[in-house]
């Protein structure tokens, strides 16, 4: 549950087998003091800590806290990866009593590196005399890497208004026959685009939708013919789409009703729009009416596994050997416990026992499909090995530690994926490493995968591929033995990266949908913070690996939100929707049966239907089946909802309550409507 907007990392900790409580740092110094350095550059920065008596402690504990999205600390070592000005806190992890621990701020400044060559692409069309075609300008550094569109302000011009013009956001509108070239001009790099304008052929033009009506959020395909006089179709006009909206209710109506993306048409609130296409100066329209989509349906709770005593994190339920079914519950700031709960009663969890192992935060659970083997992530271990702690599960009311394993994973683990054979664990963020778990009592290290200049939070295996979520970097999809791209466990491949608007890409979840065959990727951001939004939430953030978390205070608050990737082709992924409700932040998702679980913090648990094509904002859409907040007065935090984890189970709804712990909930059927 770091924060998307810093990461926190242990610097120059105690090695294995030192001493584990830390010597008391009272200075620390930096060299150098202020840091500038490009995108992809990486440069040594060396700390040196002093006692109480002026004297160099050899192995300090520091932590060192950073903007996630912009550079990557090592131990040792910083690399550029967004442009901009940015601070590094390095504070010591122990202090003199009653004094403030000592820190010290290293100002960074990284710049993009020089562009080196540019280039227009065009969409599909051929420019007709009245039609517009939009171009996009690409810019490209010394290595292939892109320079991000939103970086640059591109000026464009045309060598001869009178036959192409283009405004400044590219859009190029052809007036008369003849020739033109249209030059595109940022940072350095100048690209050019050459244009012959011939006469426009079109003199009807058809919309060929037969759809008439729909519901918010069903996407409509767009589609019209251009014809010549004789009747002949035109297949290579540009044809422009817009629409006009007319609201049910004027009042209530919001502004922006509908979106138009790719070729596609999706309304998000009801209503009459009048599609309207446009060849030139000719033109076509259709009326479609749409209603409301209305997937709503009570929720009620039914059972609870209440933990107020300490923050609950992350939650896995099985079917255990004995035909029961049971959850393994994980504790935030809990002092290494977690909690094993029988719930064959939805209506009654019962606790059937507890383990306690060597961290302060247990923040992620997990139960092998088979229900073989469970595993425990350890944060904050007193010694700072942690590692994971891997359970037999053989009699799972009483699971026992078959063995743990630290091996590449000192840094803390803090999300993990667990196959039948295979365990991913993510290395303190920076890589995730494989392990063989075919003998729990021998675990056995397989293999690692570590993206460039990038931090790593989740991972989930579909199909022989791993998808993580890598923050600024976005989706990093790999084949660890889908074996088309040559990837396997020993030696993982890279498919490809996709990166999200927001540089806080957190939780990932990889989805089939059977009606359409695509792969759908839902990606939640994690934003700790809500600095300069209109509602700024509370300032109130517990320090990952600082003290002892007490009870009461104030709620916690959050934002981001979950988008939506096709990555049906992982060589040409698409950002096609998203799911943002503005007042909270996401967390994990589950996804099953076109039904998507949505842990959403301090939002409660969502319940959002996603089925079929998926355009726009789906919250806007009606598309919301459920919402469910856990207040309990007697929580952690009073009456603070707080949900981190949430899934399906056996025709119910289980989630884990930062602040209250276990819940379990049952969807009602849907209601008729009342003569």
């Amino acid at each position: 549950m770091a924060a998307a907007v810093a990461l926190r990392m242990l610097w120059g900790a105690p090695l294995p087998g030192q001493d584990s409580v830390p010597p008391v740092v009272t200075r620390i110094t930096v060299d150098p003091a202020t840091l500038t350095l490009k995108v992809g550059e990486t440069v040594n920065l060396t700390l040196t800590a002093y006692d109480a008596r002026g004297e160099v402690i050899t192995q300090p504990a520091l932590r060192a806290s950073g903007p996630f999205s912009a550079v990557r600390l090592r131990r040792g070592s910083v690399t550029g990866l967004q442009a901009g000005s940015y601070e590094i806190v390095v504070t010591a992890v122990a202090s003199a009593p009653g004094a403030a621990p000592a820190s010290v701020t290293v100002p960074i400044t990284v710049n993009w590196p020089a562009l080196t060559r540019a280039i227009i692409e065009a969409e599909p069309g051929r420019p007709y005399t009245g039609t517009t075609l939009m171009l996009t300008a690409r810019a490209f550094h010394a290595d292939s890497s892109e320079r991000p569109r939103a970086s640059l302000e591109w000026k464009w011009r045309s060598s001869n208004e009178a036959v192409a013009s283009v405004d400044r956001f590219g859009s190029m509108t052809s007036q008369r026959p003849g020739s033109a070239v249209l030059t595109a001009e940022a940072d350095g790099v100048r690209a050019e685009y050459r244009v012959t304008v011939a006469a426009s052929p079109v003199a009807s033009l058809t919309i060929d939708i037969p759809d008439a009506e729909a519901r918010t959020g069903d996407v409509l395909h767009l589609k019209a013919t251009a014809r010549r006089a004789n009747g002949t179709p035109v297949t290579d006009a540009p044809i422009t789409w817009s629409y006009t909206y007319a609201p049910d209710d004027t009042i209530a109506a919001p502004g922006a009703t509908g979106v138009i993306d790719r070729g596609l048409f999706a309304a998000e609130v009801p209503g009459r729009y009048t599609l309207l296409a446009s060849a030139g100066s000719v033109t076509a329209r259709k009326v479609i009416e749409v209603k409301t989509r209305d997937a709503r349906r009570r929720i009620s709770v039914t059972g609870r596994g209440s933990i107020t005593n300490v923050h609950t994190s992350d939650f896995w339920p099985w079917t255990g050997a004995d035909g029961r079914d049971y959850a393994l519950v994980g504790t935030w700031g809990g002092d290494g416990w977690a909690y094993v709960m029988d719930i064959t009663d939805l209506a009654n969890p019962v606790r059937t026992d507890s383990i306690k192992v060597d961290a302060r935060v247990i923040n992620d659970v997990t139960v092998s499909p088979d229900g073989r083997y469970g595993v425990l992530s350890r944060e904050g271990a007193s010694n700072r090995v942690n590692g994971v702690v891997i359970l037999d599960l053989a009699t799972p009311a009483h699971p026992r530690v078959a063995s743990t394993f630290d091996q590449e994973l000192t840094g803390g683990v803090h999300n993990m994926f667990a196959t039948n054979d295979y365990l991913f664990a993510i290395s303190g963020g920076e890589r995730y490493v494989i392990i063989d778990v075919r003998d729990i009592t021998q675990p056995k290290y397989a293999g690692q995968y570590d993206h460039p200049n990038s931090y790593v939070h989740d991972v989930w295996v579909r199909d022989g591929i791993a998808y993580s979520s890598e923050w600024g970097t976005g989706v990093v999809a790999v084949d660890v033995g889908n074996g088309k791209w040559g990837g396997s466990i020993g030696k993982p491949v890279l498919i490809g990266t996709y990166p999200t608007t927001s540089g806080a890409t957190h939780e990932i979840f990889p989805y089939v949908q059977k009606a359409t065959g695509k792969v759908y990727l839902f990606l939640g951001d994690e934003i700790m913070s809500r600095e300069g939004r209109v509602w700024e939430g509370t300032a109130y953030m517990q320090d990952l690996f600082g003290d002892t978390p007490k009870r009461g205070g104030v709620p916690q608050t959050s934002a981001g939100y979950t988008h939506i990737v096709d990555f049906t082709d992982p060589t040409a992924p698409k950002n096609i929707a998203k799911y943002h409700q503005e007042e909270f932040g996401a967390h994990d998702i589950i996804v099953e049966d076109d039904v998507m679980y949505q842990a959403y913090y301090d939002g409660g648990v969502r319940i959002v239907d996603v089925s079929g094509e998926l355009v726009g904002n789906l919250a806007e859409q009606r598309r919301e089946i459920a919402v469910f907040k856990p207040f309990d007065p007697q929580g952690f935090t009073p009456n603070a909802s707080f949900v981190m984890n949430a899934m399906p189970w056996k025709g119910h709804v289980l989630f884990t309550d930062f602040n209250s712990g276990l819940w379990a909930a049952k969807l009602e059927p849907k209601q008729g409507m009342t003569p």
